[in-house]
């Protein structure tokens, strides 16, 4: 007869008096102890952080929170607006958006480093990675930024975290290098925005590219919601919905007469 295996997880488990949590007492070494970074890290790779590794990663988490009025955010807001008793439904409708060009991107970009990181010579790598991605006609993700030219502010200041916390290595030197022969290639600038900077810092801390979207989501999320905590204070969604809605109209009228 087929005996079950047995269903385990290391995540958390309650008894009547105690909660614990990756195999620490919540209530005694963690709340009012650790920073919500932090929390998450010891989610994720069922360790606590080092020192090094509390300050990069909450810089990562911290870079990914606001973004301004992108499409995300204005999705969160207009779903508010259409169901402000589910604050769920439009943070999570802010979430969807996050993919191949605004913020998922530190995934496409760390699954190339971890692919080529050790292969041999980093400008080679990066000539390869270009070469590709142009034959394919495919944008290259962590790299390029509509606004932030010639360079990402953010970049040079996560780099700069990294080298003073000894978590600069190939994966970020890879990162910049396929930024440069890309432009040279191409002949535009294109430089590692903050979610090519993120992925070779999370590479280099050594968290699975497929963590990456998901270490978005968590700081994304947190800035959704304080989106729709300025929307509660100073509403936009429906001034963004009327000015549409009388634009577009405006728009069949102009080509009827």
């Amino acid at each position: 007869m087929h005996t079950a295996k047995p269903i385990r997880s290391e995540m958390g488990w309650s008894t009547p008096d105690r909660i614990t949590v990756r195999g620490h007492d919540l209530v005694n070494e963690l709340i009012g102890k650790i920073s919500l970074g932090d929390m998450a890290w010891l989610e994720i790779t069922g360790k606590m952080p080092d020192a090094a590794q509390s300050l990069l990663f909450n810089a990562i988490m911290v870079t990914l929170v606001e973004h301004g009025m992108t499409p995300s955010a204005i999705a969160t807001r207009m779903t508010y607006l259409g169901a402000p008793e589910a604050m769920n439904a439009a943070v999570a409708a802010g979430l969807c958006g996050m993919g191949s060009v605004f913020v998922g991107t530190a995934e496409g970009a760390a699954r190339i480093l971890q692919q080529h990181r050790g292969s041999g010579d980093i400008k080679a790598m990066a000539q390869a990675i270009v070469a590709d991605h142009r034959t394919r006609k495919a944008a290259i993700p962590g790299i390029g930024h509509p606004i932030h030219k010639p360079i990402d502010p953010r970049t040079p200041r996560l780099f700069q975290l990294a080298k003073e916390q000894g978590y600069y290595g190939t994966a970020c030197e890879l990162m910049l290098a396929i930024a440069a022969e890309a432009e040279h290639s191409t002949g535009k600038s294109l430089p590692v925005n903050a979610t090519g900077a993120i992925a070779a810092i999370a590479t280099e801390l050594g968290l699975d590219w497929r963590m990456c979207r998901g270490i978005a989501v968590m700081g994304r999320a947190i800035g959704l919601v304080g989106h729709i905590a300025e929307e509660i204070r100073n509403p936009v969604a429906t001034e963004i919905w009327q000015r549409l809605d009388d634009e577009v109209g405006q728009a069949h009228l102009n080509a009827a007469s």
